[in-house]
């Protein structure tokens, strides 16, 4: 992997794909910043991170034949690399919160936005910006429902090594997802998926309030709710939430 740091920048992700426009990379080069003035998250949220306390970068990566319909596999490649890195620090209650933010002890402790670059009907590459509360605290700021491992653990982790450890987890898991193993990292991606098969209380977002159960992913990425009368509705990417 090439590391290029960074002090201050808008976005990891911005830069990043600026680069990726105009020169080769190589892959796996990854941007990270000490300060992201405007880190993004899913759907044009904002991503807020105090300066040198968290992990806020970036990591370019290409495909191998990769269809723009197998997408969601790619997420779960994501997903399922930073999940299992900060499983082995034994924080407790981990899952990973459609699509992809990762939780502990229910609340959020990372984000992901993941931008393709396409050429027909495949993805070429990525941009895979990453946001991990390291070692700034949260617990003071209840509304947030947010956590970082520094409030878990009580203790500081460093930044560079944690760093490292996430990108070799994603060269990994990559490797799979370009062998096509869909089946092995959808199975791991289901296992440790948030609420799944827990009767719980939706809202959509026309505040609509509805009983159901997460059973799965459909094959374009949609979050799958069994209804009380057991029939299976799909939603998008803030259509639905916990309520």
């Amino acid at each position: 992997m090439k590391i290029i740091k960074l002090d201050a920048i808008d976005s990891t992700n911005t830069f990043l794909k600026e680069m990726a426009g105009n020169s080769i990379l190589e892959n796996f080069t990854v941007i990270v910043a000490k300060h992201q003035r405007l880190g993004r998250g899913q759907m044009k949220t904002e991503w807020n991170s105090k300066e040198g306390k968290n992990l806020t970068f970036s990591v370019f990566v290409k495909f191998k034949g990769l269809l723009v319909t197998s997408q969601r596999y790619l997420n779960f490649s994501v997903a399922l690399s930073v999940y299992e890195v900060l499983n082995e620090l034994k924080l407790p209650k981990m899952s990973i919160k459609w699509p992809n933010d990762i939780l502990a002890e229910g609340m959020k402790i990372c984000g992901i936005l993941i931008e393709n670059s396409l050429k027909g009907n495949e993805i070429q590459s990525s941009v895979i910006g990453v946001g991990l509360n390291v070692n700034e605290s949260f617990l003071s700021n209840k509304e947030l429902k947010a956590v970082s491992i520094k409030d878990i653990l009580k203790e500081e982790l460093g930044l560079d090594d944690l760093l490292k450890k996430v990108v070799v987890r994603l060269e990994k898991n990559i490797e799979i997802l370009n062998a096509k193993e869909y089946d092995y990292l959808e199975s791991k991606y289901l296992d440790v998926l948030y609420k799944k098969n827990v009767p719980s209380m939706f809202k959509t977002n026309q505040n609509v309030l509805f009983m159901g159960k997460i059973v799965g992913v459909s094959k374009n990425g949609k979050l799958q709710i069994e209804l009380s009368d057991e029939t299976i509705k799909e939603f998008e990417i803030k259509e639905v939430s916990l309520a």
